[in-house]
């Protein structure tokens, strides 16, 4: 969140209007507050599994900040597909595997434990389908032989701070070409 909200200056076609938490302990909201960003926090938690509700209370700040492009930044909620269908063709996510391989969580250790010999991040559309919609971008960082979880994944975290960026400013220019980070 914080290297999309740094990259949306100057010349840049976007910029943030709110971050929308379901965490009031997510350290992004006050980060967002640092850099004068209007931030709301919607807890999943009072809910209790009613997704709907909790939709349609997402829904209430989202809709009033008027965004022409939502983009996911570490939101770990499954969306419903009649929420994701209000922002079709709208709503940007990163997930941190190469996709279509390893959607879902544990990316890294289920890169290592098939023995991959690459691993990275995406960028893409969000679909109905759990991290299934059309990839925007994707880089790229070699796993080595003694890599964990943790070493790989702080490897791909700068790499996810340059590619979301570039991704988020092409597609606000009208251009869905997919780009590659080596």
């Amino acid at each position: 969140m914080v290297a999309l909200a740094q990259s949306m200056t100057g010349d840049h076609p976007g910029r943030v209007c709110l971050v929308l938490s379901n965490d009031p302990q997510a350290g992004g909201l006050a980060k967002a507050h640092a850099l004068g960003i209007p931030t709301v926090v919607v807890d999943h938690r009072p809910f209790k599994g009613d997704r709907a509700a909790f939709e349609a209370a997402l829904l209430e700040p989202l809709l009033a900040a008027k965004p022409d492009l939502v983009a996911l930044a570490g939101f770990m909620r499954v969306l419903t597909a009649d929420f994701v269908a209000q922002f079709e063709g709208r709503m940007l996510n990163i997930h941190p595997s190469l996709l279509p391989k390893y959607k879902g969580l544990n990316t890294h250790a289920r890169a290592i434990d098939a023995g991959d010999t690459e691993a990275g991040c995406t960028v893409h559309e969000v679909t109905a389908a759990l991290d299934d919609g059309p990839i925007l971008g994707q880089a790229r960082v070699p796993v080595m032989p003694d890599d964990t979880p943790e070493t790989l994944a702080e490897r791909i975290l700068p790499l996810e701070h340059q590619l979301y960026p570039a991704v988020l400013r092409r597609v606000l220019d009208g251009d869905r070409t997919p780009i590659s980070l080596p």
